[in-house]
């Protein structure tokens, strides 16, 4: 039997996301043996720093990619949300399995049932500028504050650094099976906190001349999320966006019409567009460049006006 050699990064999260896409390839390619093998990025090496600070693309998936050119791995699973939408002609993307939960929760130690009852002034910790951000419009008198780690560390943090609470992406605690008598989970509205592009999707990594991996890793694709990714990764790519700016979409799925949620605005802060649209699914290839150039056009207008 062939032996796969599938790169992780190797924190419990991306372990755990890597375990389960391997059980979804075993169980459609029973002739395989597949083993793990644990790469460590230069995200997971820079702890102390906010990622929109560190100014590189490919945080979390460089190394991992240069295992895939040396042959010491067949495929690698990413978070598809760390995937940079231009990426290197070698490399090649499968269609994604089954998306878990794309939106993002705020974890607290206050014993509330909602993120409106959080005490006024409250300190939520993120090291994302979306999230930064839509914490602001949703509520001026919050603090959000920079930390970075994995799941753990930053639960951990709300007690070590005296914060209210911190925000994370949903899929994470669901897929380690998350479970605190000492924090409360509070789930935000996907239309309201509008979450990363393809977050809940996992990326699925080849090289492109590995027509054998290309066929093994589609076999579990999941309509749906091809769907989904295709429509929120088309508008990042038409947006450039990445770290340094807040950008969130996130596809409501219908049977054949849905609704695309999405965020855009500049570097600073200064101009903010959050708004959605309905369209119809036999239009969603062309969605992304059609949205990203209004929005980047209103925040334009805004930033032209505050001048």
């Amino acid at each position: 039997m062939k032996t796969i050699v599938v790169g992780t990064r190797g924190s419990l999260l991306a372990v755990t996301q890597t375990n389960w896409a391997i059980d979804q390839l075993k169980k459609m390619n029973p002739d395989y043996i597949f083993e793990t093998k644990i790469i460590k990025t230069k995200g997971d090496i820079i702890q102390n720093v906010a990622l929109d600070k560190i100014g590189d693309k490919g945080l979390f998936t460089k190394e991992i990619e240069a295992a895939l050119l040396d042959g010491s791995i067949d495929l690698a699973i990413h978070s598809m949300k760390d995937m940079p939408t231009a990426m290197d002609e070698r490399f090649v993307l499968s269609n994604p399995p089954k998306r878990e939960e794309p939106g993002d929760v705020l974890i607290t130690r206050h014993k509330i049932n909602s993120f409106e009852e959080l005490p006024k002034g409250s300190i939520i910790g993120t090291g994302s500028k979306r999230r930064r951000y839509q914490l602001k419009l949703m509520r001026d008198d919050i603090k959000p504050v920079d930390i970075r780690g994995n799941i753990n560390t930053r639960i951990k943090k709300i007690f070590s650094e005296n914060l209210d609470g911190v925000v994370l992406a949903h899929a994470g605690l669901k897929r380690i099976d998350f479970t605190s008598d000492e924090v409360t989970v509070i789930p935000l509205d996907k239309k309201a906190f509008i979450p990363a592009p393809a977050q809940g999707i996992l990326a699925i990594e080849v090289l492109r001349e590995r027509e054998d991996m290309i066929t093994l890793a589609n076999s579990i694709q999941d309509d749906a999320a091809l769907l989904e990714m295709t429509a929120e990764r088309s508008f990042l790519h038409y947006v450039e966006g990445g770290c340094h700016i807040p950008v969130g979409a996130y596809l409501e799925l219908g049977e054949e019409e849905s609704s695309f949620h999405y965020l855009f605005g500049d570097e600073e802060g200064r101009a903010l567009v959050s708004s959605s649209i309905k369209i119809s699914n036999n239009e969603i290839d062309s969605i992304g460049q059609r949205i990203a150039e209004k929005v980047t056009k209103e925040v334009r207008e805004c930033l032209e006006k505050s001048i």
